[in-house]
């Protein structure tokens, strides 16, 4: 009896450990290397990027934040809101911490990723609006 309850245990346990983990998104044609060697968006690198990250901004809806923290490396910025909610903010022009920023130009552009109380994606903007 003991021996069964030993082997149930151990199952579930594997079972939740492996389920916990994350690993990161599998996005076709983004260099994820330039998106994280580009911090603010000071270089230049994600702006080479918008155009295959638009096509595959919808496989993130659902992915939990560590997966995202795995893939695109940590938030220029982050952003709490009320609900527990939160924004991971992805600068795509160079922010205001940059040298090379242009505090005469506009918003700069950025992606905006709504982290649900679950931790989970639910939005993916790309936009020079702030959350």
């Amino acid at each position: 009896m003991r021996n069964i309850f030993i082997v149930v245990f151990g199952i579930i346990s594997f079972s939740f450990l492996s389920s916990a983990c994350s690993s990161k998104v599998d996005l076709k044609n983004v260099n994820l290397e330039n998106w994280k060697e580009d911090r603010d968006g000071c270089s230049g690198l994600r702006m080479q990027e918008l155009e295959a990250f638009r096509e595959v901004k919808n496989d993130l809806l659902g992915k939990d934040n560590q997966s995202i923290i795995k893939t695109f490396g940590r938030p220029d910025k982050v952003e709490l809101t009320d609900r527990s909610q939160s924004f991971f903010i992805y600068f795509i022009d160079p922010a205001p911490s940059c040298t090379n920023f242009d505090a005469s130009a506009e918003q700069p552009m950025k992606v905006m990723l709504r982290m649900n109380a679950y931790s989970r994606v639910s939005e993916v903007v790309i936009s020079r609006l702030d959350p």
